[in-house]
């Protein structure tokens, strides 16, 4: 796989991360309410940044543009967080 493609799948791997620990999140503070909804997206950027920094470092020499390490992925990475936050939200309030 190149540098590329294996960006963009950590990415997508780390969606459902971010989307497991906003639904844990969302569900110990009770949210309800668009406060709730502004934290859960909060999560999400924070890991989104954090594993910037992280991702950066590791593939700065294996992709010659490094504003490429910050925008690949990022659409799929969100549109993976929002259905897997409302699937796991959805179990950890039912059960």
């Amino acid at each position: 796989m190149t540098p590329v493609v294996q960006l963009y799948w950590i990415r997508v791997a780390l969606g459902v991360v971010a989307a497991t620990l906003s639904a844990i999140v969302a569900f110990l503070i009770n949210a309800s309410d668009i406060t709730g909804l502004i934290n859960t997206l909060t999560i999400a950027l924070i890991v989104y940044l954090v594993s910037y920094y992280i991702l950066k470092a590791q593939f700065k020499n294996k992709i010659e543009k490094q504003s490429k390490i910050l925008s690949t992925g990022i659409i799929m990475y969100f549109f993976t967080w929002l259905p897997f936050f409302v699937l796991f939200y959805t179990i950890i309030k039912v059960y």
